[in-house]
């Protein structure tokens, strides 16, 4: 689940205030056993990182439809998906060093592997922008793995199942930004 987080990095952050769901989504790194991020100030979910309230967050991996046409044996069309749902307890770190710290292990983490970009520490911009970030640490309580794989199937039809969320997930994103952009 780890590498699930590792790789898909974009979190869905979910609290409750005044029986209302509060919904983010923010990149969030594993490290020491907990998940770091951090949050625009004037986000709602901003001011609930004082109360140490419980959260829910959802690691979205890969997902694709596969159409029984692939299958070399008789199945029903199946969605298959990959997810992490955590839930924890989320706390504000004030530490404004620490918040840069953290801004520059983040930077360097989400450049990887090419490391185009280095955020270095005296950043001016990052200096001006210190007091509108919030910088919080999620201590997870539970996970739960939510890998639906088409592991039912035989060896040869998983094989096939695997090969297209590959291919989906390489091939599905340049006509729905063509559309949307």
């Amino acid at each position: 689940m780890i590498e699930v987080i590792k790789e898909y990095p974009l979190a869905t952050v979910i609290s409750v205030k005044d029986n209302q769901p509060l919904i983010t989504h923010l990149p969030l790194v594993f490290e020491d056993d907990k998940l770091i991020g951090h949050i625009d100030k004037f986000n709602p979910h901003a001011e609930l990182l004082k109360s140490k309230l419980p959260v829910s967050v959802i690691f979205h991996g890969p997902e694709a439809y596969i159409s029984p046409s692939l299958f070399k044996t008789k199945t029903l069309p199946t969605y298959n998906y990959i997810r992490v749902h955590l839930k924890g307890t989320v706390i504000e770190v004030v530490d404004k060093e620490a918040l840069k710290t953290s801004l520059i292990k983040m930077t360097d983490f989400l450049e990887h592997p090419q490391h185009n970009y280095v955020l270095d520490a005296n950043n001016k911009s990052m200096e001006r922008n210190l007091n509108y970030i919030k910088m919080f640490e999620i201590s997870i309580d539970s996970w739960e793995g939510k890998f639906k794989l088409s592991k039912d199937k035989s060896p040869e039809d998983f094989a096939i199942a695997k090969e297209e969320l590959i291919k989906i997930n390489q091939i599905s994103i340049k006509p729905l930004l063509k559309k949307i952009l």
